[in-house]
This record gives structure tokens, C-alpha cells and sequence, in this order.
């Protein structure tokens, strides 16, 4: 698949004819709302069941080379072309493929019950593992139940290995408080083991993850040895145990969410690690790119020191989101689709731009009533981004916060890039 950016004047039908590809294939590939308007800067998947290109006048083996995001000399080197200023209109080039890596794909998914199903059902394909969110731990070590039977029978419907996801917190409480109850009691530590082997048993899940978040700093060799723990009472199971840890870039980053993430611990204990590379355009921060690229690549300097690169997953976010400008502190930004963002482009005629160095797509535009917003969302550019980071560190695989925002393009490119593991 091919990425192509909208310029100024162009429609569908002229992209359709310069790609040989037919309307309705972008259409659908793209989840496009109106075939008739496309937004300046909006990027679209190409698909190509053809690996071949027929020379156009005025085009260079460079500009085909861009077109299909190949290299010249690979590109030459298929063709037999010794000079790569010599090449003539109406001869039919083959375009390399690129070989595609393995990789585990999780999902978490937090919208449950039977609203779980058609959105697992509609990606299920693109999963390895499914993570309904979550489990949350009580003081007495036992857990708050949650609806998760649709989607854990949907998953294995698709294929798709159910993990079960336990966490300390909730959107109104940071749950650092809870953890050190608990972690700091070994009985409450088995009981809430037994308590989590028994819901895996009845309900059928093959793995745990572990989403503890805001652990105090005091509590981090507590956590570590409930890590341990787990493992030394899951694994005789035949159970797997995973967790998930904020974004680090150091050993000594200070805050209450990066402390206690001993990523040593975590990398030599458990069976794969999920970084939470996103939030950084966080709901009541000031508007940027929710999951930059250039701070993205800090964190995994630093992890794949730790971490064995075939136990990490790139941790992706799959919304977008809306500030109101000039932001004022503690305002909250709207969470919505990629797909509603370029939605929102298009109804308020606001040209995309991409930020470079953050490698990701953002606008502005002006609503009805006056008021300024700003918008920074995800794109096939921005993914293919991030794809392209699971190839150059070897990670294991991609971890999606959270299933249920519909990102077509995502999909697409996924499966364009990578042969998705299915145990």
C-alpha cells in the first residue's frame, strides 16, 4: 500500500487514475465519508494488488521511487536498470516488495458488554491478544467485576488470545494508596492471585496484564516482588504475565507515575512489557501531538537498555483529540476517532498540517461561535511512523490503547507492513 498526501486542486477521481486504483477501493481502504471532498494535507492509503508501475511522460525512477516508498537502487535493481536516468514512458516497471516481520498485536478494549462485540469482530483479525479493561483490585484482594464475556467470546471467535487486565485506578482516583494496601501485604497478595486465577480459569483468559500506575515510589520493590510472585503462581498454570509501564526515558525520572516502574525488573521478570508511548497531548494539558515520535524514540533508547527487545510492545494510541485555544490549564480536550478529526477538517475547510518532528497531522480551525481549536489526531503517515519504529528496534509487537475508535487506515497499513502472530 502507498501513502498519498491531498494536494490543493486535486479530486479523487485524478488520484485514482495517477494510481491506477479504483475510486471505490480508496474509498473503502480509507473509510472515506464523501468521495466528492477530500481536505488539503489529508493523507490516504493506496491499495495495490499490482506490484507494478507503468511509466508516465515527465516521471523519473526518483519520483516513482517516492510514489511507492522504495528506495532508487532497490528499485533499479529489480528492473535491471543500470542507468536510472534512462527509463521511458509506457515501460512497466515491478515495484520491490519489502519483506514483512512478525510481530504480537494487543488490543484493549474498555467499551464492554455487547457494544464489545462488533467492535472486536470488525478488528479481530489484526489481534493477537484482546485486553478487556479492567479488573479493578479492592483493598480485601478481591476484584470488581466487569462485563467482559462478549468480547473474550468474540476475541477467540477471531482468533485472538484473551488477556485478562488488572489495574489500581480509575478515572477518578490515581489508586496509589490502594496499591501499597495490597502490595505491602503478602497474604492480600495471595489472596488476590487466587482471585485472579480462578476469574482466568471460569472466564477462559490465557495471560495477565498488569496496569499499576501511580505505585509510590516507596512501594517499588513491593511491586516488584509482586511481579515475581505472579509469575512464580502463574506460570505452573500455564499462564502468561505481562504488564504495562509509563514512559520512561531514564532511571532517575522523577513523578509519581515513572517511579516505581523498575523496567530492569519488569523486562527480566515477566513474559513481554507494553509502553505506554502516548499521553503526552494529555486531556487537560496544552494542545500537542498525543504520541510524538521524537519522544517516543527517548523512551525506547532507554528501554531496549533493559528490556529485551523481543518482550517490548510499542504502545499506540488510536483517538484524537480537540483543544479549545488559547488553552487555558485544567481545560479538558474532547477525545474522538481519527476519523471524526478528519471529519472535522472537512466540515470547517481546515488544511491539515504535519508536524515533522513529531511525525504527526494537526489543524486549527474557528467554530461557529467564534472559538479557536486545535486538533491533533493520527494518520497513515503518523502510523506508518510508528510501524516503521517496531522495525528499526526489533520490538515484539503493538499494543493499542484503546479498540472502539474507528481507524481504518491503521488497519490497513498494519497488515500492509506485518504478518500479525496468531497463536
Amino acid at each position: 500500500m502507498f501513502i498519498h498526501v491531498v494536494q490543493a486542486g486535486e479530486s479523487l477521481w485524478q488520484i485514482s487514475n495517477t494510481y491506477g486504483v479504483p475510486i471505490s477501493e480508496i474509498v473503502r481502504t480509507n473509510g472515506l465519508f464523501n468521495a466528492n471532498r477530500l481536505v488539503i494535507g489529508q493523507s490516504l492509503v493506496i491499495p495495490s494488488e499490482a506490484a507494478t508501475h507503468t511509466v508516465r511522460p515527465g516521471e523519473s525512477l526518483w519520483s516513482i521511487a517516492q510514489i511507492y516508498s522504495v528506495s532508487v537502487a532497490d528499485l533499479a535493481a529489480a528492473n535491471n536498470i543500470s542507468n536510472p536516468s534512462l527509463i521511458y514512458p509506457g515501460s512497466v516497471l515491478t515495484i520491490p516488495q519489502k519483506p514483512r516481520p512478525t510481530i504480537d498485536v494487543n488490543g484493549y478494549i474498555y467499551m464492554l458488554g455487547l457494544q464489545a462485540a462488533p467492535i472486536v469482530r470488525e478488528v479481530g483479525e489484526n489481534l493477537t491478544y484482546l485486553s478487556p479493561f479492567a479488573y479493578l483490585i479492592k483493598e480485601d484482594g478481591s476484584l470488581q467485576a466487569i462485563d467482559d464475556e462478549s468480547a473474550i467470546q468474540t476475541a477467540r471467535a477471531e482468533g485472538a488470545i484473551p488477556m485478562m487486565a488488572i489495574t489500581n485506578f480509575t478515572a477518578t482516583a490515581k489508586g496509589e494508596n490502594l496499591a501499597s494496601v495490597v502490595l505491602n501485604n503478602p497474604q492480600l497478595v495471595e489472596q488476590l492471585l487466587t482471585n485472579v486465577i480462578q476469574i482466568m480459569r471460569e472466564k477462559g483468559y490465557r495471560g495477565l496484564n498488569i496496569d499499576f500506575e501511580n505505585v509510590l515510589p516507596a512501594d517499588r520493590t513491593a511491586y516488584n516482588n509482586f511481579l515475581q510472585r505472579a509469575v512464580d503462581r502463574l506460570h505452573p498454570e500455564g499462564y502468561f504475565v505481562s504488564t504495562a509501564v509509563a514512559p520512561k526515558t531514564s532511571g532517575e525520572q522523577s513523578g509519581l507515575l515513572y517511579e516505581a516502574h523498575d523496567y530492569e525488573a519488569h523486562g527480566r521478570i515477566v513474559d513481554f512489557v507494553i509502553l505506554m508511548t502516548y499521553e503526552w497531548g494529555y486531556r487537560k494539558g496544552p494542545p500537542q501531538a498525543i504520541s510524538p515520535i521524537n519522544e517516543i524514540r527517548k523512551v525506547l533508547d532507554y528501554a531496549v537498555t533493559l528490556i529485551p527487545r523481543n518482550k517490548i510492545f510499542l504502545g499506540f494510541q488510536i483517538y484524537a483529540r480537540d483543544w479549545l485555544i488559547p488553552h487555558v490549564p485544567g481545560q479538558e480536550a474532547e477525545t474522538f476517532s481519527n476519523q471524526e478529526a478528519v471529519a472535522r477538517a472537512l466540515q470547517y475547510g481546515a488544511p491539515i498540517q504535519f508536524d515533522s518532528v513529531a511525525q504527526s497531522p494537526f489543524y486549527r480551525y474557528t467554530d461557529a461561535q467564534g472559538q479557536g481549536h486545535e486538533v491533533w489526531f493520527e494518520d497513515a503517515r503518523s502510523a506508518q511512523a510508528k510501524f516503521d519504529l517496531v522495525k528499526q528496534y526489533g520490538l515484539r509487537g503493538i499494543s493499542y490503547w484503546a479498540l472502539g475508535y474507528p481507524f481504518p487506515q491503521n488497519w490497513a497499513l498494519l497488515r500492509d507492513n506485518f504478518v500479525i502472530r496468531k497463536y
